[in-house]
């Protein structure tokens, strides 16, 4: 069994002038992300690796969740997350070792919402109906996989356990 954890990033802000990738985080993403890294850890999802886009945003909202969880977690930054379609993340996906458990991606829409969606056809109901319904920034899809190998990761073999948002965290 496997744990996919799928993390869009934290709201970003829009300076003018910046390039897509080089935009940083708003105000908002400063204060979720951190927060979405304690419910991670709260929940018991800690990862043993994590794979992040190179994007400004997505490097700063991994800075702001990672040390959430007590102890350092490999990562690497994958220029290729970056505007990825579901079937390119899933492809690094594919690319994770074996002895990886749970693996976190940090990544981008729409690209991240259509990989969970892919995998939201079985597990919590009222999960699936909130990630049909938006998957906003600082969102977090988990997929549990009954797959010995990431490369055997393919929708929709999987159950979304749970879909964590800024909105839920509040209530």
């Amino acid at each position: 069994m496997r744990r996919l954890l799928l993390l869009r990033h934290a709201k970003s802000d829009w300076p003018d002038g910046y390039d897509d990738s080089l935009r940083p985080l708003a105000e908002r993403g400063l204060r979720d992300a951190p927060e979405m890294g304690k419910a991670i850890t709260r929940a018991g999802l800690i990862p043993d690796l994590a794979l992040i886009s190179t994007a400004v945003r997505t490097r700063q909202t991994w800075e702001l969740v990672g040390p959430q969880f007590g102890k350092q977690i490999p990562s690497q930054e994958v220029n290729g997350l970056y505007g990825a379609s579901e079937k390119t993340i899933l492809g690094f996906v594919h690319t994770a070792p074996d002895e990886v458990q749970t693996l976190i991606c940090v990544g981008h829409n729409p690209g991240m919402e259509r990989l969970a969606r892919s995998f939201a056809k079985s597990g919590n109901p009222d999960a699936i109906r909130r990630i049909e319904k938006k998957y906003p920034t600082c969102g977090l899809a988990v997929i549990e996989l009954p797959i010995n190998h990431w490369k055997q990761a393919e929708p929709p073999a999987g159950r979304l356990e749970m879909f964590l948002t800024p909105k839920t965290l509040e209530e």
